[in-house]
């Protein structure tokens, strides 16, 4: 365990979660918003460069706006899992962590502790579960009833965890059917866009039953040109592009979620953010600038 505490964030899914950190993934874009990185030194260096080139600074406004905010984020992606198998560790991943105390009068009290608990668990299953049945009954297909179930089971669980405790499901993407054939050599494909979409819709609709914040992750992506050949790796997994449509659905809902706190980039508070006589000096010399929270590259790309 390491100090001080943060927010955390925790990505929960099969393996278009534990590839996220690969071919710059979404979980690695993720992560890199929510920490405090050492190279956020070439931004005050941009900024002296433009006052001693007697260019424009962007005011502080501008500069404070480019914070870079603190949150863990945490894998626990199982590749080629579906929703059954992630039902049946679900207390193993996600456990109701308890105090008991033991007054010599009364009954035992448990309380749950909720600052062990993750902020947000962000979770995907639905692109095994809607392979085709094989005939043996082996695979990972899993019926659409008992996907939805599995689902609801998954985001009752979550959701009570805590109070502060947010969830959000991915629906099942697309995929590229000719580029799995291709890549795979597969004569008879075992799953096809049309299953992804209808998985993806009974995701959409359980969702909104009980209460859990949904991306549309089959629509988005297919809106994006030429997505057919610029959004995955291999026809089924997501390549820079395509996470990069994960990010921006994923950020669409912290930003219109209505929830306190924020989960938002750009709303959490910086870790020691406090102004040192360490950091570099600002263009005027009488103060220092808050090297930590200058984060122009992020601000440019996912403003």
């Amino acid at each position: 365990m390491v100090g001080p505490p943060r927010p955390q964030f925790v990505l929960f899914g099969s393996s278009i979660v534990q590839f996220s950190y690969s071919n710059q993934g979404w979980g690695a874009i993720l992560a890199d918003l929510y920490a405090r990185k050492a190279k956020l030194v070439a931004a005050v260096a941009l900024i002296l460069t433009l006052h001693l080139a007697n260019l424009t600074i962007p005011d502080k406004g501008h500069i404070r706006a480019a914070m870079t905010q603190g949150a863990d984020v945490v894998l626990r992606g199982y590749s080629g899992w579906n929703s059954r198998r992630a039902l049946q560790v679900l207390d193993q991943v996600f456990p109701k962590v308890l105090y008991v105390c033991f007054p010599s009068s009364s009954p035992v009290h448990t309380i749950q502790d909720a600052a062990v608990q993750p902020s947000l668990v962000i979770v995907y299953f639905g692109g095994n579960d809607s392979m085709h049945p094989h005939p043996s009954g082996l695979g990972p297909h899993v019926p659409l009833p008992e996907y939805v179930e599995n689902m609801k089971k998954i985001a009752v669980h979550l959701k009570s965890l805590s109070e502060q405790t947010r969830v959000i499901f991915l629906s099942a993407p697309p995929i590229n059917e000719a580029q799995i054939r291709e890549t795979l050599r597969l004569g008879t494909l075992g799953r096809t866009n049309e299953c992804c979409g209808i998985y993806s819709e009974a995701c959409l609709e359980l969702c909104k039953e009980v209460g859990v914040k949904a991306i549309d992750l089959w629509t988005a992506i297919q809106q994006q040109d030429d997505w057919l050949n610029v959004c995955f790796t291999d026809g089924i997994h997501l390549s820079s592009e395509g996470s990069k449509v994960v990010v921006k659905e994923i950020l669409k809902v912290l930003e219109e979620a209505e929830w306190e706190p924020s989960l938002h980039w750009k709303s959490l508070p910086s870790e020691f953010d406090d102004d040192s006589p360490y950091n570099p000096g600002s263009p005027v010399g009488k103060t220092t600038l808050k090297v930590a929270d200058i984060n122009l590259h992020r601000e440019i790309e996912w403003n």
